[in-house]
């Protein structure tokens, strides 16, 4: 039987600022259809690690495989398989979802007769379809978070990356974040790196990678690493931090 391949594959990856080192010797696996937290405090190397993943940095050391494809030898064929909500917004405030979806779905090359439907399938993903017509700057700050993921899903990606993507938000909207991206894993079979450094968005099932100061500590089942004493316990004990 031919193995199913990781949607993202991270092996020995490091990178370094001038003399700062924000990642060690990285390595992680996201596997297809699944939930990986990314675990780590401000300046832990998460955002780093996005960036290198969708090559806004060149990644000198180690390799990441995107559904297989090498980042450095195919980056077009695996930044394809890609959507990426970033932390800052990528909305033109000015303009409405759907006019945001359509310049984003020309910028993947995705025609209009093609777009078109493709828009209305992706905003009824995300419980935006009333909101078509409504301009970026009207909608709440969940609402906008979902229009992120919409634009991130107009050309089919494989796998999310969502880099702090509650930040922000209110309690319930980020709960309806969160479920969303659950659900779109568990209905349409996209895997997502959720990476946060709110211990209170990661069930007990999710794949976990706690990441601080450039390095991964740990990488399992959030359950079996909170151990008994809980998450909140086992992250400070492992980064150095009296509980």
């Amino acid at each position: 039987m031919t193995p199913v391949t990781a949607a993202l594959q991270i092996d020995h990856v490091s990178h370094s600022f001038g003399a700062t080192e924000a990642l060690k010797d990285v390595s992680l696996t996201v596997p297809r259809g699944g939930f990986t937290a990314l675990l780590g405090v401000n300046g832990a190397g998460k955002t780093t690690l996005f960036s290198l993943i969708t090559r806004l940095y060149n990644n000198r050391s180690g390799t990441i495989r995107v559904g297989g494809h090498d980042l450095r030898r195919e980056p077009a064929l695996a930044l394809a398989r890609l959507g990426v909500v970033f932390q800052s917004r990528a909305m033109d405030a000015d303009l409405t979802v759907h006019q945001n979806l359509i310049y984003h779905a020309s910028l993947h090359g995705i025609p209009g007769r093609i777009a078109r439907p493709r828009i209305t399938q992706v905003l009824e993903q995300v419980d935006l379809a009333d909101r078509a017509d409504a301009r970026i700057t009207a909608l709440s700050g969940g609402q906008s978070r979902r229009a992120e993921i919409a634009r991130a899903l107009i050309h089919r990606p494989d796998l999310l990356l969502l880099d702090e993507a509650t930040v922000g938000l209110d309690v319930k909207s980020r709960a309806e974040v969160l479920a969303l991206t659950r659900r779109l894993i568990a209905k349409d079979g996209v895997s997502a790196l959720w990476a946060t450094h709110i211990m209170d968005e990661i069930a007990p099932d999710d794949d976990l990678v706690i990441l601080h100061r450039g390095e991964v500590l740990r990488h399992g089942p959030a359950a079996r690493i909170a151990g008994q004493k809980g998450l909140t316990h086992a992250f400070l004990e492992l980064t150095g931090v009296a509980p």
